[in-house]
């Protein structure tokens, strides 16, 4: 008995996260129609946006975090570059890698939308407090972590 509650919680847990999900890439694309890219594109400005110390980010540093392929990125900010949104430049350490910036335009529309999305947070995230949200992050941290485990054995019984 006590099993099929976990596999039921386990289940709602899975299907509530597809709904995440799929709410997360509605609201991204939007955001990406405003200013005129794709939502990928958004993705990478949002990816910049936090990784960025100051120094520029490194495509691979990008596509980690997107969990996405290198070619990918190179492909999407040579675009976004096009489009004004990022300036790319050789690493002073490493000519071989490229890191990326968001330029004064891509700051600026990126701030136009900042109330927007502060009041969008704060309806997704209504009824959580600070803690809350801190607990929850953990716990998707370690079951993000459990499951790259998990797809990596599932990669190893299937090959």
């Amino acid at each position: 008995m006590i099993e099929r509650k976990l596999d039921r919680a386990i289940t709602d847990f899975i299907w509530n996260v597809v709904e995440i999900h799929s709410q997360l890439e509605n609201i991204h694309t939007s955001w990406a129609g405003l200013l005129g890219i794709t939502q990928p594109q958004w993705l990478i400005l949002m990816a910049i946006t936090e990784l960025d110390d100051g120094h520029g980010v490194a495509g691979i540093d990008i596509a980690n975090k997107l969990r996405v392929h290198p070619a990918f990125v190179t492909n999407q900010t040579k675009s976004l570059e096009k489009g004004g949104f990022l300036s790319r430049r050789p690493s002073a350490n490493d000519a071989r890698f490229v890191l990326m910036s968001l330029t004064e335009k891509a700051t600026a529309e990126i701030e136009k939308l900042s109330k927007r999305k502060l009041a969008l947070n704060s309806t997704m995230f209504n009824d959580l407090n600070e803690k809350t949200l801190a607990e929850l992050n953990a716990s998707l941290a370690t079951i993000a972590k459990n499951a790259r485990l998990a797809a990596r054995l599932l990669a190893i019984d299937a090959s």
